[in-house]
């Protein structure tokens, strides 16, 4: 089992920047890749980024490229998104995913959530 917990939305401004964190307990050597995903109200879940445990290899979205940076610290079991430049419609509740066995985009292949951190831009 795995545990997430994720923490450091707010309110900020159009343009202004926000860093989300994820601390993970329990089995997290076993993690392969952690990710980051969001959901707005009456949207779908939507992939943001991605990063692989070992290696530290990334995947963004496309919407997200330039502007936010997935980083991980695996002494400290911790995943951070850093975001810059937000915008009104990245309003939403994000999510940190832990998958076993899978470096991938789509939720279904994450084993472990946390319970979501809310994020708003204003305009």
């Amino acid at each position: 089992q795995v545990q997430l917990e994720d923490s450091g939305g707010g309110v900020v401004q159009a343009g202004g920047s926000l860093r989300l964190s994820c601390a993970a307990s329990g089995r997290t050597l076993s993690i392969y890749a952690m990710g980051w995903f969001r959901q707005a109200p009456g949207q779908e879940r939507e992939f943001v980024a991605t990063i692989k445990r070992s290696a530290g290899t990334t995947i963004y979205a496309d919407s997200v490229k330039g502007r936010f940076t997935i980083s991980r610290d695996n002494a400290k079991n911790m995943v951070y998104l850093q975001m810059n430049s937000l915008k009104p419609e990245e309003t939403a509740v994000y999510y940190c995913a832990a998958s076993m066995s899978a470096w991938s985009m789509t939720s279904w292949q994450y084993d472990y959530w946390g319970q979501g951190t809310q994020v708003t831009v204003s305009s």
